[in-house]
């Protein structure tokens, strides 16, 4: 009995060394401020009490656009968007809760309530009175949500390639999306999230391999180290994912654009046929050869089409 018990305390101090030694640090969140969060950004105290990571670029007079990324990504995901949109219109993204410089929520709440919330206080914090709201993926599952509720305060929706339809995909999810998903694992791995985990799974999340570039990956792996945020990405996985009704989205007359990468392996092209058969306001664009995201993969067709798309919503006015 002595020896068992020595021979277990032995491996529990092995498995202590193991955890210490192998275990990927938090990134120090002054670095990562003066990393990612410099001009133009901004800290924006919700009434909520989030500190949230803000954007807000382009004219003040503008049709005001808010974007929203999507699960284990941040506000630069749209940098190509906002570089060929910000000098006509006003266009405000930010890290959500749980992600990027926002970092961890105070409330650890990642329900679509807790992040629809937070859509509603940045444009009340902003002043907006009416804008328009666009997503990719999980963002694209948020603004959905939104819309549900907010029909009112919204002139137009975009959905890129969002998560919310009631269609499974085939196959496993990248491997980085397999491990979050599974519970276990997903509170071990968490301790060791190693840069080729991100590689790997925004490689297989793309088909355009120009965009998985070394700063890419770097960014993603390092804000995702932030001091709370792989808790809360733990947290946001195991909390009840809401999926969308034919009858509620039949329901939602908000004008929407829908754009889709046909290659996604991550939320399949047959989700965005089902938005489009059920929105009863849209306009569908599909991108051969493009995967989840378009708006890096395949930037100058995305943003046009969205700028004719909104030309038609918001005409331009008349010069004088």
């Amino acid at each position: 009995m002595k020896w068992a018990l020595r021979i277990l305390g032995a491996l529990v101090a092995l498995l202590v060394i193991a955890f210490l030694f192998f275990r990927i640090a938090d990134t120090d969140p002054a670095e990562m401020r003066a990393k990612y969060g410099g001009e133009p950004s901004q800290f924006v105290e919700l009434s909520n009490g989030l500190t949230v990571h803000l954007r807000d670029e382009g004219p003040r007079d503008g049709v005001p656009i808010i974007l929203l990324h999507g699960s284990n990504a941040d506000l630069h995901t749209w940098q190509p968007w906002v570089d060929a949109l910000k000098a006509d219109y006003r266009v405000i993204r930010y890290d959500q809760r749980g992600h990027g410089l926002t970092g961890a929520a105070p409330d650890a709440d990642y329900t679509l309530d807790a992040f629809t919330g937070d859509v509603e206080l940045v444009a009340d914090a902003l002043g907006l009175e009416q804008f328009i709201l666009g997503g990719n993926s999980m963002g694209g599952w948020i603004s959905a949500g939104y819309a549900l509720d907010n029909q009112a305060r919204l002139a137009g929706l975009v959905l890129v390639d969002a998560s919310g339809a009631p269609i499974e995909r085939d196959g496993p999810p990248p491997l980085g999306f397999r491990i979050a998903q599974t519970p276990v694992l997903r509170d071990v791995a968490r301790h060791f999230m190693s840069r080729s985990i991100f590689e790997r799974s925004l490689a297989q999340s793309v088909s355009n391999q120009a965009i998985v570039t070394d700063e890419e990956i770097d960014r993603y792996w390092e804000l995702a180290r932030l001091p709370g945020n792989r808790k809360a990405t733990m947290q946001r996985f195991a909390t009840p994912r809401v999926v969308y009704s034919q009858e509620q989205i039949a329901a939602l007359d908000v004008p929407t654009l829908v754009l889709w990468g046909e290659e996604d392996a991550l939320i399949p092209l047959a989700a965005g046929d089902w938005y489009a058969e059920h929105l009863p306001n849209n306009s569908y664009v599909t991108y051969p050869g493009i995967g989840h995201i378009p708006q890096q993969e395949h930037v100058a067709q995305s943003v046009e089409d969205l700028r004719q798309w909104l030309e038609q919503l918001v005409p331009a006015e008349p010069e004088a």
